[in-house]
């Protein structure tokens, strides 16, 4: 029987945050029934797949998977709320993959190397295999970006997995995110076990090592 998988997102401008309704499946006949897609339960991304992120203000959408292109690159719709990173970015490394980015609409700012650069719509950039960078959104509006990571390794499963921390920081997206200890110790945990993929810069390495350790330590896991 052939299956579509449907996804109902939708983007609520009072509250800045978007809603992504439970995925469908509907088969030929019409009929629908909501079920957990088999590549969901496996642990592998698969296109059009949702990684919200709101919490702190981001929602990617793949539009390749590792699986798709052989490995050789992960592919991602960006859609950045506004205000996205202003406070404290994650400016990090990927010590194997070059990641690249397309302004679609709205502006943007990089940092890359050692200085911020405004992005407009339709504007490129390029990060080389171990060059720090980060992102922000500055502006007032919604930016959209096509994102990709070359060549994929796990980052589609660190995206997921960034996804699963943020359940628990938020009770399951009812309470608010916030940067305190409880949130940094998680996210040292979850840095610490994709170091292939992605290494922080500012935050410190070390200190990334260090509270991971701890967490491990005192059972935080996710």
């Amino acid at each position: 029987m052939k299956c579509i998988y449907l996804f109902c997102t939708t983007y609520n401008q009072k509250s800045l945050t978007f809603c992504t309704r439970t995925c469908a499946k509907r088969n030929v006949s019409g009929k629908q029934s909501y079920r957990t897609p088999a590549l969901i339960l496996l642990g592998m991304a698969f296109k059009n797949q949702i990684l919200d992120m709101t919490p702190v203000g981001m929602r990617f959408t793949v539009l390749q998977a590792g699986a798709d292109t052989g490995g050789k690159s992960l592919d991602l719709h960006w859609e950045l709320l506004p205000k996205c990173n202003m406070k404290d970015p994650l400016v990090h490394i990927h010590p194997h993959a070059i990641e690249t980015y397309e302004v679609l609409e709205g502006e943007m700012e990089f940092f890359i190397k050692d200085k911020w650069l405004l992005a407009k719509k339709g504007h490129k950039f390029s990060v080389p295999k171990g060059v720090t960078h980060a992102f922000r959104n500055p502006t007032d509006k919604v930016a959209t970006v096509f994102n990709t990571h070359q060549p994929a390794l796990r980052m589609e499963n660190y995206f997921e997995d960034v996804c699963r921390v943020l359940d628990k920081l938020t009770d399951n997206r009812t309470k608010n995110f916030k940067m305190n200890l409880k949130t940094m110790l998680y996210m040292s945990v979850l840095m610490n076990n994709y170091r292939q993929e992605i290494v922080s810069k500012n935050p410190p390495d070390p200190a990334i090592r260090l509270l991971g350790y701890i967490s491990k330590i005192i059972g935080i896991n996710y």
